[in-house]
């Protein structure tokens, strides 16, 4: 969701946590990740905004969380993808055909929250994400091992709610907190020296590694978080055979 609903995110959170959408204590992507796409919403007034972030995961295969475009046919909006280092109003961009996953729901144990949009035709001039092998994360010793977060949105410090806008790619950097079947949870503690995300990043990856360490593997997708962005971002994992069911049949698995 976007930063409009920040206020009403505060409002809704009950047994959920509210969505997480940002980059925090992080730093301008520049050309590191030109995979690493801005979900735009076009609303049915013509109003367009930075809705979620996902990656290219083959040429014509784009992934993101299932709950950024869950409500596409009922609220009667279109998405749109662009791979621009910053989104304006001369921005290119690319529409497709939205799968989510069927087991999709609000469970905190599975949610399954995870969808792709398929384009017509391949993006060209893009190296797509890798994804995990099966029990990748369950087979690294993850005590010590950082992650690296990118997407589109506000930052921290100042604005509403402490959030100012941003329409450009950042990433940051995150420490491993603990590890389920599902999730993937990641520090993102700013005493610790830890950066996240926060309202303008869900469905972005997570990739494993970072600096000359990071590699092309994305370990998770951004889901959820806490209220101020200065705690924990809860990843979907991305090598359990849930996730893997549903995009096994878009792209070839590693």
């Amino acid at each position: 969701m976007p930063r409009k609903l920040l206020s009403m995110l505060v409002l809704v959170s009950l047994s959920i946590a509210a969505p997480a959408f940002a980059i925090t204590y992080g730093e301008p992507d520049g050309g590191d990740h030109p995979n690493v796409g801005a979900l735009i919403r076009e609303n049915p007034d013509g109003t367009r905004e930075i809705w979620c972030s996902g990656t290219l995961i083959s040429p014509t295969v784009f992934l993101t969380a299932a709950h950024c475009v869950d409500d596409v046919e009922t609220a009667g909006w279109t998405a749109y993808v662009t791979f621009d280092q910053e989104w304006t109003s001369k921005s290119k961009l690319y529409s497709g055909t939205i799968y989510l996953h069927p087991d999709y729901t609000y469970r905190q144990n599975d949610p399954n929250d995870v969808a792709v949009i398929v384009f017509s035709q391949p993006i060209k001039g893009i190296t797509p994400a890798s994804l995990p092998s099966e029990g990748l994360l369950d087979r690294l010793k993850l005590k010590g091992q950082t992650f690296t977060a990118v997407g589109y949105g506000v930052h921290e410090g100042g604005g509403p709610f402490g959030f100012p806008s941003g329409n450009d790619r950042w990433q940051s950097v995150s420490s491993f907190n603990s590890l389920t079947s599902s999730w993937l949870r990641l520090s993102q503690n700013p005493a610790t020296g830890d950066g996240g995300t926060c309202y303008g990043d869900s469905g972005g990856p997570n990739f494993l590694g970072s600096g000359s360490n990071e590699t092309s593997i994305i370990a998770s997708l951004t889901v959820t978080g806490d209220r101020f962005c200065k705690a924990l971002n809860s990843t979907y994992r991305l090598d359990t055979e849930a996730a893997r069911s549903f995009l096994g049949a878009f792209v070839t698995l590693p």
